[in-house]
């Protein structure tokens, strides 16, 4: 296929206008090489890796893949410990861990942000873009990053994060939608309830940029893809489409819950990790959320909500687990990575000549 607008092909070295989205989690090497081969960005995702894992995650792509590659980081501010709130939080929990015979001082694993020993990892294997989610780092690795010729993205909920992303010298932007799956990437807002959806957000994001545009929330076909060019978008990140893919880490009662979603399965809660995000409704968020006061901030609240989701899974439950995903579950699709992108290719095109006709 022919695309007209050629900004991200000549920008990130690929085919397709397509970002296989970093889903901390899901991502495999294995997917980011199938989508890197069949011509998208493909991506890693190194928020809950350890420098260990990165670096494992690293060669596994360099050895199955020559394609220009995305790793994607949390760049969020740790909070302080905060006593009394954990607290509070772990009593509101504390029927629940009685419940499934769990110590209510079990903590489960925290995540870490982009530091310099990672940024000393990325430029090691000089990727050919490095991304971000909650704003960008410190302006000290960005410029290391820079003079590596190592590109940037970061993501956007409004076009002030937006434009707040070009000033600091972003080399494209991902608007994320309401529809988007897994965590908000808003940093200089936090109201959920004034998010705008897809449609409402690219088309501004555009206008008040001059960087390229990502578009990203509830995209899983090529009428998404479609759509997402005609708003002036550059390309789309597609993340709840590839989480059936044989390649994706999507564990099996993720699978199965996915399977059974549909277009208003989703919401958006805190009560996995502290800060929104979205995911198939189940027992805790209905039971405690969506969004809870309670819940401390990111991402300390996942150290008391880990435990409750091991001892459940365990039984085959999915009562406590983040069952992240868009508001389009639908269109995920259970094929190889690499045939859902020369699918979305050719979706894409014809939903382009329909527009033509």
């Amino acid at each position: 296929m022919k695309w007209q607008d050629r900004r991200l092909l000549d920008l990130f070295g690929i085919d397709h206008p397509i970002l296989q989205a970093p889903m901390a989690g899901v991502t495999s090497p294995q997917m980011a090489i199938a989508a890197s081969e069949a011509g998208a960005l493909g991506s890693i995702a190194g928020a809950m890796l350890t420098p260990e894992g990165l670096r494992q995650e690293f060669e596994m792509v360099k050895q199955g893949t020559s394609r220009p590659l995305n790793v994607n980081f949390f760049v969020h501010k740790v909070p302080a410990a905060d006593v009394a709130r954990d607290a509070r939080w772990r009593k509101r929990l504390a029927a629940y861990y009685g419940e499934l015979g769990v110590a209510l001082d079990a903590k489960g694993p925290s995540r870490t942000a982009f530091d310099a020993s990672a940024c000393d990892l990325v430029l090691e294997f000089a990727p050919r873009v490095a991304s971000f989610h909650f704003g960008l780092p410190d302006r000290a690795l960005v410029k290391r990053l820079k003079a590596a010729k190592i590109l940037i993205l970061s993501s956007a909920t409004t076009a002030e994060e937006a434009r707040w992303l070009e000033g600091e010298g972003v080399d494209a932007v991902v608007a994320q939608g309401a529809e988007a799956g897994g965590h908000r990437g808003m940093f200089l807002v936090d109201d959920i309830s004034r998010q705008a959806g897809t449609m409402a957000l690219v088309p501004q994001v555009v206008d008040a940029v001059k960087v390229p545009v990502i578009a990203a929330g509830g995209i899983g076909d090529g009428r998404g893809i479609a759509a997402a060019l005609a708003l002036g978008a550059a390309g789309a990140q597609i993340g709840t489409a590839f989480m059936l893919t044989p390649e994706a880490k999507t564990a099996p009662l993720h699978r199965a819950a996915l399977k059974q979603a549909n277009d208003n399965s989703t919401t958006l809660t805190n009560v996995f990790t502290g800060r929104p995000a979205r995911g198939i409704v189940n027992r805790i968020v209905r039971e405690i959320g969506p969004m809870s006061a309670d819940a401390p901030a990111f991402p300390l609240a996942a150290e008391a909500t880990q435990p409750l989701r091991g001892a459940a899974e365990a039984k085959g439950s999915t009562d406590f687990t983040p069952l992240w995903s868009g508001q389009a579950p639908t269109l995920a699709r259970e094929m190889p990575a690499g045939e859902l992108v020369a699918k979305l290719v050719m979706e894409t095109d014809a939903a382009l000549r329909r527009t033509r006709a």
